[in-house]
């Protein structure tokens, strides 16, 4: 196979994600969520793989990570978008209950703007959880 298969980038996805909010937090977290994932463009064998990622904001005991995904031809240096993604991750103590952590502050233009565009996606998560967990919505919805 000459291309990377997506299982495996959404894994390489969640460790890079894993890494910033382990270093946000200080201690253990665990992935909660993640948001749609889209491939748009392929990764090659022998292709450099450049993830980044960056806590978005904290939510008392879970937070907001972005990752963002290129990747680099080795021969000739050109860059592409491969993905972009948010997850969830939920900051634990080693028995798995929950611990709060230390907000993100935003210093400059875009980290405010990654802070603020964090919260609008966790209202929308949350109205679409609250939306399917509820069958009784769920019928009115589609009855009308």
């Amino acid at each position: 196979m000459s291309s990377l298969l997506g299982g495996r980038l959404m894994h390489w996805i969640d460790l890079a994600g894993a890494l910033a909010a382990f270093r946000h937090s200080r201690g253990y977290v665990v992935t909660a969520s993640t948001d749609h994932v889209d491939f748009r463009f392929p990764v090659r064998v022998g292709d450099i793989v450049i993830l980044k990622s960056s806590v978005n904001r904290v939510f008392r005991t879970s937070m907001e990570v972005g990752i963002k995904v290129w990747v680099e031809s080795i021969f000739t240096g050109e860059r592409h978008h491969v993905s972009s993604a948010y997850l969830t991750f939920v900051a634990v103590h080693r028995d798995g209950s929950r611990r709060a952590i230390a907000p993100v502050v935003p210093h400059s233009a875009e980290e405010l703007r990654r802070f603020e565009d964090a919260a609008r996606r966790r209202r929308f998560r949350r109205a679409e959880s609250e939306r399917k967990a509820d069958p009784e919505r769920r019928a009115e919805a589609r009855d009308s």
